[in-house]
């Protein structure tokens, strides 16, 4: 299999490097990440002093001897992320986004980079999304193949036929996976908007969650088409200032409904509007949370 959508990631991270590197991305995304714990476990990492509660198996019995103070072994366990991406295919996804680019290549691109820096540092990826008739669900794996497959499988999955809600997929993350994730959601304003907020208080409760809303263009200009009517607006609506200001109004009053619903649930949102500007958004996110330090 050619990985060409990695390679398409890939290549947009390198030339935004120099984001990353103002942004300390090395310390926001730092992979794996480290727990001490007592007793044993992965690595050992230092001898200290014994404290009541301390398993008498992990006493140096050498070094005590030595130091002629009881010492134990303190060890180091690695722990890995679970990333799931649960993403938006409904016909949406076909429209543009505010800076006129497809909204599914957005959300791809958008949602696969991220993966993609949290797979390169030996964590686990997963995704569920839905096709016209089904839900697909990808195993949790490490590595870029794995990635190229979700990504491969999203962009089929967006269709003009797909009706689906992003709400089904997440009821199936809730009902059918058992392990702590984070939970990132792609979707847009009308997919925010839909989503239970009865889902969204059972997720939180365990998962870190978070949302990507890709933007939606607006009705300005001279051959405007409607995906969910399916036909193009007529050019005295697409062409007035004062529709256009109607509508900016609109999505901003469900653009602050979305933000309230999701911080009632403790979930940070992001809006996306270009693959150019995706690296420096997802930062941006991360940096919110501290999810990955």
């Amino acid at each position: 299999m050619k990985l060409d959508y990695v390679s398409r990631i890939k290549f947009g991270l390198k030339r935004y490097k120099t984001i990353a590197t103002d942004k300390a991305t090395s310390r926001v995304l730092d992979g794996s990440y480290n727990s001490i714990y007592k007793g044993r476990s992965m690595n050992f990492d230092e001898l200290r002093e014994y404290v009541p509660g301390d398993d008498i198996k992990d006493i140096d019995w050498k070094a005590t001897s030595r130091s002629q103070k009881v010492l134990v072994r303190q060890y180091i366990a690695e722990k890995k992320h679970n990333l799931m991406l649960v993403m938006d295919t409904s016909r949406r996804m076909l429209a543009d986004t505010r800076a006129g680019e497809e909204k599914r290549d957005v959300a791809l691109i958008s949602g696969g980079s991220l993966a993609y820096m949290v797979s390169s540092n030996g964590d686990y990826v997963s995704a569920v999304f839905s096709d016209e008739n089904s839900l697909q669900r990808f195993p949790f794996k490490m590595g870029t193949l794995n990635l190229e497959y979700i990504l491969e499988g999203y962009a089929k999955a967006v269709t003009i036929d797909n009706r689906s809600s992003v709400d089904r997929a997440l009821e199936y993350v809730m009902r059918n996976i058992r392990r702590r994730m984070i939970i990132v959601i792609v979707t847009d304003l009308e997919g925010i908007r839909r989503m239970s907020e009865g889902v969204l208080k059972q997720l939180v409760i365990v998962h870190d969650v978070l949302v990507m809303n890709i933007s939606d263009s607006t009705c300005c200009g001279k051959k405007v088409y409607n995906i969910e009517r399916g036909s193009y607006m007529p050019e005295f609506l697409t062409n007035s200032k004062k529709l256009d200001l109607l509508l900016e109004q609109r999505q901003a009053e469900v653009a602050r409904s979305c933000e309230e619903k999701l911080k009632r649930y403790g979930v940070s949102m992001i809006t996306i509007d270009s693959e150019d500007n995706t690296e420096s958004r997802i930062i941006e996110l991360l940096e919110k949370n501290k999810i990955f330090n």
